[in-house]
């Protein structure tokens, strides 16, 4: 034995067999929204949209007769009319763009029998917004020919019915565009000829 040297003998390490600590694995289920949540986002998306359209999409202004007075009315050989009108008209802009009307137009017929018309200036609404306009109806000499015969009747009645017809004309600033609107308005105007007044009117969309 060499001196200097331990006596104890060394051997070699046994290889570690011991097998590893077994590994578990927890699986997640994918997350998916229920079918509730998902036909509620679609219907609010269908809802959101829907109001959108509805909101910017351009519709007719309308049209409504504020005042209307009988200022002449005189029947001359029973067969010529003169009438004098005067008409306020109510134009009232539902749309998020402005309205540029080119001008107000108002006819009286008689029993489908045109008298005259008057034609006003045209103007502009602005978004939401209302506007007015008056209008003055001079008939001097309006030849009823045709109805001549239901002209004395209504006479010898003391009523005699008419229509008033109003009508616009013009375009929506929608974005870079001009789109052409209409609006007409119908009154149908009964007035009492002994103390030259209307009794009633009814007016509707035409």
């Amino acid at each position: 034995m060499s001196p200097g040297k331990s006596e104890t003998p060394y051997s070699a390490l046994a290889p570690n067999n011991t097998p590893p600590p077994p590994q578990f694995y927890l699986l997640l289920p994918l997350y998916r929204p229920s079918n509730r949540r998902r036909y509620f986002a679609y219907a609010a998306t269908i809802l959101i949209l829907a109001a959108t359209i509805y909101f910017l999409y351009p519709s007719d202004p309308h049209l409504k007769v504020v005042n209307l007075r009988l200022d002449k009315f005189k029947i001359h050989k029973l067969s010529e009319i003169d009438i004098q009108l005067g008409v306020k008209i109510q134009i009232r802009n539902p749309d998020v763009y402005s309205l540029d009307y080119k001008s107000l137009n108002v006819c009286v017929e008689y029993r489908g029998e045109e008298l005259g018309f008057v034609t006003s200036d045209g103007g502009k609404v602005k978004a939401f917004g209302t506007s007015y306009i008056d209008a003055t109806l001079v008939l001097n000499g309006s030849e009823v020919v045709s109805e001549a015969f239901y002209l004395i009747e209504d006479l010898i009645k003391g009523e005699i019915p008419f229509v008033t017809t109003s009508e616009i004309r013009g375009n929506l600033g929608v974005l870079f565009f001009n789109l052409p609107i209409q609006a007409k308005l119908s009154c149908e105007v009964v007035m009492n000829i002994h103390n030259q007044t209307i009794e009633r009117q009814d007016c509707y969309p035409a």
